[in-house]
C-alpha cells in the first residue's frame, strides 16, 4: 500500500520444479478430507441462530515476521502457543475467520512438493520446522469456530534482488528465466505461461491437501511502480504479446488469464472452497474512466497493477472480494465514505460478496493524520457499511494490531457492533 506498506512488510516500503522439495506426508495434512457441515460455534452462542452473517475476518502476515511467528528460529512448541494465541483473540473478539499467509515468498507453511520451506519459521529458507503450520492453523481454526482463509502471494519471490541467497533447490534457481529484480525485490514474470501454470500447481497443493476455507489473494500482482524503474519484461512481450494494442493491455490480460485459471481450478478441485482477492481499494479514478470511483488516488489497478479488479468481479470469477479500503472519513483523495457506495455498487447484482479491508494498523499511529487517533473512526467505518446491504462484513489488517489496540479501536468496534458471534456468508 502506498503511505504504509500493506502487503510488501519491509521497512521503510510500501511441474517442472515439482522435485525441488521432498513430497512429504504428516499428520497434519487433510488428504481427502471431505467437506464439512457449518461448524457450530464455540461458547454461548453454540446452539442458537444468529441474526445476520457477516465475515469478521482478521489477516495474519507471516513475511518478514510481521505477526506470526514473532520471530524465526523458535521451537515448534513456542510456534504453536503463538499461533493458537491469535486465534484465541480472534475468538474473544467475536471474530469469525483468519486470513493466514501461507505462501509468503514463493515459499510455503507447508511441506509442499513445489516450494521450500518458508524462512520466516526457522531462519533458514527450505529447513524443515518439524511440524505442519497450515495443517495445525486449519485444525485449531476449526476447533474455535472460526474459518481459515489461505493467503497466497502469487508472484513475489524474495524481498531481495540476489538469486544466491535463495536455497539451491528453488524453483527461481532451478529456473533463472522466470524470475525478474524490481525495486528492490525478485518476482516471478507473469508474462510467462509457464510461470502462471507453476504458481497455481504451487498453490492448488494446499488446496488439494487441506480442508481450508478460502484461496485468498492480497494486491501484489505486477508490482507496484517504483519512480525511475522499469520492469523488464520485453522478452516476453515481444513472444507473446502479438495481438494486443500495447504492453499494458497484454499485461491486464496476463493477470486476467491467472485470476481465471486459478478460479476455475479451484471450483473444479473443491467446489466449497471459496476464491477471493483483496485488492488496493481503487480501480479508477472518475476523472480517468467515468465507471470509476469519485477518488483521486495515485494508484489505480487497472493501470498501475494491470489487475483489473471490477472485471473480474463483473465475470463472476471471484466469490468475494476485499478491497482494502484504507484511508478515513473524508479523505480529500480517497474517501472511505465515498469508496464504500462505490464497491457496493460494482457488485450488485454479481454474486460476488463484498467485504471492507479495514486499516486497524492506522489506529493510533501518530504518523497518521488526526482521524485515525480517534478510537471511535474505525466504529465509524462499521457504521457507516451496514447502510450499504452489499457489504457483508469486515477484514482487520492485522493480527499484531488486533492484539495491541492501541487506542482502542477494536474494543469500540466490538461493543459497537459485535456483540454476538455471527457465521460468515456462505
Amino acid at each position: 500500500m502506498r503511505g504504509m506498506p500493506r502487503r510488501g512488510f519491509v521497512t521503510g516500503a510500501a511441474g517442472a520444479a515439482a522435485g525441488a522439495v521432498g513430497a512429504v506426508t504428516v499428520a497434519g495434512d487433510a488428504v481427502a478430507r471431505p467437506r464439512r457441515a457449518a461448524r457450530a460455534l464455540p461458547g454461548p452462542a453454540a446452539g442458537r441462530d444468529v441474526v445476520r452473517r457477516e465475515l469478521r475476518g482478521m489477516w495474519v502476515a507471516t513475511v518478514a515476521n510481521t505477526d506470526w511467528p514473532s520471530r524465526p528460529g523458535l521451537s515448534a512448541a513456542a510456534q504453536r502457543a503463538e499461533l493458537t494465541a491469535h486465534l484465541d483473540r480472534a475468538v474473544e473478539r467475536k471474530l469469525n475467520a483468519v486470513i493466514l499467509q501461507v505462501r509468503p515468498t514463493a515459499d510455503a507453511l507447508w511441506p509442499s512438493a513445489y516450494e521450500p520451506w518458508a524462512e520466516y519459521l526457522t531462519g533458514t529458507q527450505g529447513k524443515d520446522p518439524g511440524w505442519d503450520p497450515l495443517g495445525t492453523a486449519v485444525r485449531e481454526a476449526h476447533d474455535r469456530g472460526l474459518e481459515l482463509h489461505a493467503w497466497f502471494n502469487p508472484y513475489r519471490v524474495a524481498n531481495h534482488t540476489d538469486p544466491s541467497r535463495l536455497t539451491a533447490s528453488h524453483p527461481a534457481r532451478r529456473n533463472p528465466g522466470w524470475v525478474l529484480p524490481y525495486g528492490g525485490k525478485l518476482y516471478y514474470n507473469p508474462g510467462l505461461p509457464e510461470v502462471r501454470a507453476f504458481v497455481q500447481d504451487a498453490m492448488l497443493d494446499a488446496v488439494r491437501r487441506y480442508d481450508i476455507d478460502a484461496v485468498h489473494w492480497d494486491d501484489y500482482f505486477y508490482p507496484y511502480p517504483v519512480a525511475g524503474q522499469s520492469f523488464a519484461d520485453g522478452p516476453a512481450y515481444e513472444k507473446y504479446g502479438a495481438g494486443f494494442p500495447d504492453r499494458a493491455a497484454w499485461r491486464r490480460d496476463n493477470t486476467d488469464r491467472l485470476v481465471r485459471e486459478m478460479s476455475e481450478r479451484v471450483k473444479a478441485l473443491k467446489p466449497g472452497v471459496r476464491f477471493g482477492i483483496s485488492p488496493f481499494g481503487v480501480w479508477r479514478n472518475a476523472d480517468t474512466d467515468p465507471a470509476g470511483s469519485p477518488t483521486r488516488a495515485g494508484v489505480q489497478t487497472y493501470d498501475d497493477l494491470y489487475a483489473d479488479t471490477r472485471g473480474w468481479i463483473r465475470k463472476g470469477w471471484l466469490d468475494y472480494v476485499v478491497p482494502q479500503l484504507y484511508w478515513h472519513i473524508g479523505n480529500p483523495a480517497a474517501d472511505y465514505a465515498a469508496l464504500v457506495p462505490w464497491w457496493s455498487e460494482t457488485v450488485r447484482g454479481t454474486g460476488v460478496d463484498l467485504f471492507i479491508g479495514e486499516a486497524l494498523y492506522k489506529c493510533g499511529d501518530p504518523a497518521q493524520p488526526a482521524a485515525w487517533q480517534d478510537p471511535a473512526e474505525l466504529s465509524r467505518h462499521i457504521g457507516l457499511a451496514a447502510g450499504h446491504d452489499q457489504v457483508r462484513g469486515h477484514a482487520y489488517f492485522s493480527a499484531q494490531s488486533v492484539a495491541a489496540d492501541r487506542i482502542g479501536a477494536m474494543d469500540r468496534v466490538v461493543a459497537d457492533h459485535y456483540r454476538t458471534r455471527a457465521r460468515p456468508p456462505r
